[in-house]
């Protein structure tokens, strides 16, 4: 997931001028967490990524692959 998710959340999350703790708080997960994900350190479960979409207003595939 690295390749799309990853540096798509980032882009996101700089586009709509959001701090990872604004976000984070937004998503119910803690910084740490949302860090991870920026880094692909980790990954967010189906159900995250489907609220992650949701809070953007895009589908799951542009969030995944841009």
């Amino acid at each position: 997931m690295r390749n799309g998710f990853s540096k798509n959340l980032k882009d996101l999350r700089k586009l709509c001028a959001l701090s990872q703790a604004q976000l984070a708080e937004r998503l119910s997960v803690t910084v740490k967490t949302l860090s991870h994900w920026e880094t692909a350190y980790s990954e967010p479960s189906i159900q995250q990524i489907l609220a992650i979409a949701e809070y953007f207003g895009i589908t799951v595939d542009e969030l995944l692959k841009g």
